[in-house]
């Protein structure tokens, strides 16, 4: 099936990157958020990131023109009716995306993939919100989707190989490098890889091994990692971080070591969310 339309679901960090990438592309792009306001927010988001582009050289002024061009910003969702192909990326909330997947698979024609940006839920359990779970998959985009070149594609355990292929031939077409993860396992393959690393970091930080930026600093010197555990934390946010822990230790056996430390509970509790303006851990 050819792809000429996409439909991006939420215009936050994650889904104005989405759609950017995607009229990068070259793809007229659909982006649907609950709120004028918030559609608005993503639509600055990439101009500004566009604008920036532009005063390093890396684009003209005519190419960001047409790159915003092929966005068109919504809080309609029977806009997305006519779609060639949708990446879900509205909040890590469970509910809420089984909720949209209920009406995307309503809207849109039968054949269309249906895609869900999420970091550690279950693909599987989403597409069972569908009638046609053979046809959803996940796709999961790092942050900022514009710069990082991963995209991890999940299966389901109804996903057909052909939707797989779709799936991870449009990340190419996107200029991302896929990787299939083949078990619809919590977290899949980074965020199983990541989260312990936070964990750990700030239980060394609680039991006064080494101060936050040391911590920091010996994790890229000694293992060249171009970021330490907590400024990732600090860009990321810190909320998500307790949120993808908490989810993973519920879906794992609720093992010790996915246990959320205190001190994360502390700063969540105290406002201190991160994403690189916010009150951090380098601000704790």
């Amino acid at each position: 099936m050819e792809v000429k339309v996409i439909g991006v679901l939420g215009a936050g960090s994650m889904g104005n990157g989405i759609a950017q990438v995607a009229s990068q592309a070259g793809y007229q792009v659909v982006m649907r958020d609950i709120e004028e306001r918030f559609v608005q927010n993503g639509l600055k988001a990439i101009e500004k990131f566009l604008s920036k582009s532009v005063e390093k050289g890396k684009m003209t002024e005519d190419q960001k023109k047409g790159v915003l061009s092929r966005i068109r910003g919504t809080t309609k969702m029977e806009d997305l009716k006519d779609v060639d192909f949708v990446i879900e990326a509205v909040f890590e909330d469970l509910e809420l995306k089984k909720s949209v997947f209920r009406q995307l698979d309503e809207l849109t024609r039968p054949q269309v993939i249906l895609t869900t940006n999420t970091s550690s839920m279950s693909v599987t359990e989403i597409a069972m919100a569908t009638k046609r779970p053979e046809r959803v998959a996940g796709m999961h985009f790092f942050n900022p989707a514009p710069l990082m070149r991963l995209v991890e594609v999940i299966r389901g355990h109804h996903t057909n190989d052909e939707t797989v292929q779709f799936v991870m031939e449009m990340a190419r077409k996107m200029g991302k490098e896929p990787v299939e993860v083949k078990k619809d396992t919590p977290g899949f393959i980074v965020n199983r890889l990541m989260i312990p690393h936070f964990i750990e970091a700030i239980r060394m930080a609680e039991e006064g091994v080494a101060s936050i930026e040391d911590i920091d600093k010996a994790v890229k010197l000694g293992l060249n990692y171009p970021m330490g555990p907590f400024e990732l934390m600090d860009l990321t946010g810190i909320d998500i971080a307790l949120h993808v822990t908490e989810y993973l230790y519920r879906e794992l056996n609720k093992e010790s070591k996915w246990s959320a430390p205190t001190l994360l509970r502390s700063m969540i509790r105290a406002g201190r969310f991160g994403r690189k303006t916010g009150a951090g851990w380098y601000k704790y």
